[in-house]
């Protein structure tokens, strides 16, 4: 059995609770120390990417959709995963508490919290019928169409986002159908592009038409 240069024996101290010291105390703690700071940048960025998305904003990354709800989710997670860190390692070495009292959030960023779930909720029970498609081919200079689609019951409708070369894109236009039809889903649109735009055609299927046809995608 062999102890370290500050003597703690990671095998048996852990085991029986004994509290870590020197190097690897100073290592448990940087590994597991909640950040407030990052924390609340996280909070922030997720109102924002919440606030983006309730104004059409989306992004495209490796030739999909990231949808605001689950970028915003994830962004209200990550700061959580060094406390469950913490939590975990500690019931095998213990660590006391730098000051062992609880700290009070701002109440700002206690609501930008409650926004940002609340948001993130209904963004992901919003997109609960939706489906998202990028499409191809590229415009010139690396712009894209993208298209969220939904259907439910005899509704349908459909968004049209112009992408930009790094992957944000904002709604330009949007469709109705009848009978819930997803013109894009089933394969009945048309791309074009040219010099510096481009157009997108969706068409219904006999007695369930898309209103309107034509939606113009320009990155510009």
């Amino acid at each position: 059995m062999t102890r370290d240069a500050s003597g703690w024996d990671e095998t048996t101290d852990c085991l029986q609770g004994n509290e870590p010291t020197g190097g690897n105390k100073r290592w448990l703690h940087l590994l597991t120390k909640p950040r407030p700071s990052v924390a609340a940048g996280c909070v922030l960025l997720a109102a924002v990417v919440v606030a983006g998305g309730w104004s059409g904003l989306l992004l495209v990354a490796a030739g999909h959709v990231v949808p605001a709800w689950a970028l915003s989710g994830a962004l209200l997670v990550a700061p959580q995963i060094p406390g469950l860190a913490r939590r975990f390692v500690r019931r095998w070495a213990y660590e006391s508490d730098d000051a062992g009292r609880n700290v009070r959030r701002p109440w700002v960023l206690t609501l930008l919290t409650v926004l940002a779930g609340v948001g993130t909720v209904l963004g992901a029970v919003g997109d609960a019928t939706a489906t998202y498609h990028v499409l191809a081919p590229n415009g010139p200079g690396g712009c894209r169409a993208a298209v969220r689609e939904s259907s439910f019951l005899f509704s349908g409708n459909g968004d049209v986002y112009a992408v930009g070369a790094i992957g944000i894109g904002w709604r330009v236009s949007s469709w109705t159908a009848d009978d819930g039809y997803t013109p894009v889903a089933s394969g009945t649109y048309e791309l074009t592009w040219g010099t510096d735009s481009g157009v997108l055609i969706v068409g219904g299927r006999g007695v369930d038409p898309v209103w309107p046809a034509l939606h113009e995608v320009d990155c510009g």
